[in-house]
């Protein structure tokens, strides 16, 4: 009678309804299976292993997480007392060698500059004859000697300061 006046079968409408309990059916079944499995887990999870307790397995952690923290504070301290040392410690290097006189040959003179990082440090020069060896220091001061420097000298400066290419000496 129904159908006569919406113009629906109803046989269809009940099965259709029936198919759609079926399929609500069936995600339900397999939510509670999924809830089960999840229950097992997060139960597993709170009793932890071999008899642990989640709290203990926690304080454990925070534990090693303040002593983490503890040596990075130490490292962090003494990597700033590295890098104050490491602004006075020679950081730049020229080496010059030649032959004082021409007569000696092996180029066993040589002129050494050793500079920090704001450029101060010294030059120290090694002139080499047949009668002995000689050495002198001069002060570098922000890249600049107070005393005349040798050809020598000033390339061994250039060097360290990075003006011009050592050429193997």
């Amino acid at each position: 009678m129904i159908e006569r006046y919406i113009g629906i079968n109803t046989d269809y409408v009940v099965i259709g309804l029936a198919g759609v309990m079926l399929l609500f059916f069936i995600i339900m079944i397999a939510n509670l299976v999924q809830i089960s499995k999840l229950k097992k887990k997060y139960k597993a999870f709170m009793e932890g292993q071999d008899g642990k307790t989640l709290e203990d397995t926690l304080i454990k952690r925070l534990e090693q997480v303040d002593t983490l923290i503890q040596k990075n504070k130490k490292n962090e301290r003494d990597i700033d007392v590295l890098y104050k040392k490491f602004g006075v410690t020679f950081q730049k290097v020229g080496l010059k060698k030649y032959d004082a006189f021409n007569e000696m040959g092996g180029k066993l003179s040589f002129s050494l500059c050793l500079l920090n990082e704001v450029e101060d440090g010294v030059i120290i020069n090694a002139v080499h004859s047949r009668e002995g060896s000689y050495t002198y220091a001069k002060e570098i001061i922000g890249g600049n000697s107070i005393l005349e420097l040798s050809k020598e000298e000033q390339e061994s400066l250039d060097i360290a300061k990075g003006l011009i290419k050592d050429e193997a000496s």
